[in-house]
């Protein structure tokens, strides 16, 4: 394990070199090279990260266990969400504590690092969103557990700080079907944005997954529709892939006004094979159009996924069960379809009469 001047063939001393030994998985002793440091001291910082790297030394650079931690996920994800973790890793993560090494980050490094992201302001004086803040809050916490998981890092700094930013926003939006019977009418000019608007709302099925839908995936006679991808444009790349989880691989009953409104459509499209993309729009693209209806309606802006919201507070206003809706919808659990129990506000004034109502016809009961 060494660091020396370089006059072996062809080099002319100018430069330097690292030659070291480690051990591998199998703890065989395997030497390693390099050549054409500028300096001793660039040649034995790179000697002093490489041994780390290779011997798991929780002393490491931060930057170097970033690469490390990124090489041991990108198998386990999906290639959207490695694209949003790396993004949020390079924009806010490793640029502050590159410099520093695993195990000398302290619970102070992380209160100035959340300091400096929580007072960044644009050029309108915007910050961060609340949402966004704790995402990057938790890349950074994840960054530190897997450390502290597989590389035997003695603890997660980051376990001594309170966490910035909010899981999930104060007012979950949605539309009534009367705001949204309304927004439907504006869409009709444009044929591909009513059906694709329809398609989220009476279904809840997710943006990715309408535009990967096929002619393949409805089946009229039975009256359903399958989701079984996603789309989405990865790094500039249009990608076809699974759904978000498991159970949103699903079937969904189709009501008879939506199979024959889909028919039309399918019939109005030119050339169309089972494997053709019947929305070959983009998520822009809907937002724009949103935009457009609610301008012209005066009906309140959502965003576009809030549709599954709307669609999911129609269902339980309806009286389905969570269990029910949340097969219909592909949710992973039923506590994520009970948050939206409350969201229509008829239920609760129908909760307030029906007492009103109790309350009367026992004070009458009891005064007869």
């Amino acid at each position: 394990m060494a660091v020396y001047k370089d006059k072996w063939n062809g080099y002319n001393g100018d430069t330097w070199r690292v030659a070291c030994y480690y051990k591998d998985w199998q703890g065989k002793r395997v030497k390693h090279e390099k050549r054409g440091f500028a300096t001793k001291k660039e040649a034995q910082a790179y000697e002093h990260e490489y041994l780390a790297k290779k011997t798991k030394d929780i002393n490491m650079g931060f930057g170097t266990f970033i690469d490390i931690y990124l090489s041991d996920m990108r198998p386990q994800l999906k290639e959207s969400t490695m694209a949003n973790k790396e993004h949020i890793i390079e924009t806010h993560i490793r640029k502050y504590f590159e410099n520093k090494s695993l195990s000398g980050i302290s619970s102070t490094d992380i209160l100035q690092w959340q300091n400096e992201l929580l007072s960044k302001r644009d050029d309108n004086g915007k910050g961060y969103s609340q949402t966004y803040l704790r995402s990057v809050n938790n890349q950074l916490n994840a960054i530190f557990n897997h450390a502290y998981r597989y590389y035997d890092l003695p603890k997660n700094p980051c376990f001594s700080n309170k966490k910035m930013g909010k899981s999930k926003t104060k007012e979950m939006l949605f539309w009534t079907l009367d705001e949204y019977t309304q927004f439907s009418e504006a869409m009709k000019k444009k044929p591909v944005s009513y059906y694709a608007f329809q398609i989220l709302y009476w279904t809840g099925i997710r943006c990715g997954e309408l535009l990967a839908l096929t002619k393949a995936d409805f089946d009229f006679e039975r009256k359903v529709m399958k989701v079984t991808k996603n789309y989405q444009v990865v790094k500039g790349q249009a990608l076809i892939t699974t759904p978000k989880t498991e159970k949103s691989i699903r079937q969904i009953d189709l009501p008879d006004f939506l199979c024959e409104e889909m028919k039309d459509y399918i019939d109005s499209l030119y050339k169309v094979d089972d494997d053709t993309r019947l929305f070959e729009i983009t998520k822009s693209y809907l937002h724009h159009e949103m935009d457009r209806g609610c301008k012209e309606t005066g009906v309140k802006r959502i965003r576009v996924h809030d549709l599954r919201h709307s669609s999911c507070a129609l269902l339980i206003n309806l009286g389905y069960s969570p269990v029910q809706i949340a097969e219909r919808l592909g949710h992973e659990s039923v506590t994520i379809t009970e948050r939206y129990s409350h969201l229509y506000p008829s239920v609760q004034r129908n909760m307030a009469d029906t007492l009103d109502k109790a309350f009367k016809a026992e004070s009458e009961e009891n005064n007869g």
